[in-house]
């Protein structure tokens, strides 16, 4: 004999049918059907009520919604939206609280919009494709000499009246400020010295990455420099940021605080008539610096 299905219907109509029958005391029933004695009578009421149709599940919607618009003002928002189509929410409502001042209840922006995309009234845009700028990289590094940052921390103009522009050079990995070394100018002739020096003392990193001024790069085809044409020949990659996102470079961008209040002080341009093309600022090379590669 197979097994008789049943569901919670026929539990129920079974339940009401032996509790209509007096065999059972209700609270013999309930316990033999497993329910409180409280829902065994709601739905002995409900059968009494509705018949069978009271032992179907009901919504439990709420009947009424305080913060629900009014259909008065969803048609009139929709009707002003059909003669504007290319009106927004907040422009519809700024205008019709304008039209209607005996109107208090309108509706929120954000309530209105949803009104509208329900009734089909909002023309879905596509969305356009975020284009990377060339040479943009995540920032992911495992090891010291994975990437460093460079960076010119703005120029300022010393006590002899000679501008000096600080070019700091930093570990991501380790946090380390690899140098940190005033210039003359912001040229590749200034600049690159300062790298070789660097790279003889810590080895060449993975990775650099600046911002898209000079002299990392430049308005040439792909922004090629004399600078990166360099790291490039010599196997580094280089990784440039979003055009107006100095906080992308990464850890150099922690030095402006700490430097900028002492670096007036602490630097000095050169002698004048000398020829040298780089001043000391605060260099902070030290043995401890990040292992080679």
């Amino acid at each position: 004999m197979p097994w008789t299905e049943s569901d919670a219907m026929d539990q129920r109509l079974q339940f009401v049918t032996d509790a209509l029958s007096d065999r059972f005391t209700m609270t013999e029933l309930c316990e033999r059907y497993g329910v409180s004695r409280r829902i065994g009578y709601k739905w002995l009421a409900r059968f009494n009520e509705d018949g069978k149709r009271g032992l179907l599940n009901r919504s439990r919607r709420p009947h009424t919604c305080p913060t629900q618009i009014r259909s008065v003002l969803a048609e009139l928002v929709c009707e002003f939206r059909r003669l504007h189509p290319d009106w927004g929410a907040r422009k519809l409502l700024r205008v019709l609280r304008d039209r209607h001042p005996e109107i208090e209840d309108w509706p929120a922006a954000s309530t209105a919009a949803d009104l509208l995309a329900r009734r089909g009234l909002v023309r879905h845009r596509r969305r356009r494709r975020n284009r990377q700028h060339p040479g943009v990289a995540p920032i992911a590094t495992t090891a010291p000499n994975d990437l460093w940052t460079a960076d010119f921390k703005g120029q300022f103009r010393t006590g002899n009246g000679v501008y000096c522009y600080p070019l700091t050079i930093a570990d991501q990995h380790t946090r380390f400020l690899l140098e940190c070394h005033g210039l003359l100018s912001t040229e590749t002739a200034t600049a690159r010295p300062v790298f070789e020096r660097v790279f003889r003392e810590y080895g060449l990193p993975v990775a650099i990455r600046t911002d898209n001024g000079v002299p990392f790069a430049t308005l040439a085809v792909h922004g090629l420099s004399y600078l990166n044409v360099w790291w490039m020949r010599l196997g580094i990659v280089h990784q440039r940021i979003h055009p107006g996102s100095p906080r992308r470079t990464g850890r150099t961008n922690g030095c402006t605080g700490r430097s900028s209040g002492a670096r007036s002080s602490r630097c000095r341009g050169p002698a004048p008539g000398s020829n040298g093309s780089s001043m000391p600022f605060g260099s902070s090379t030290t043995p401890s610096g990040p292992t080679m590669r």
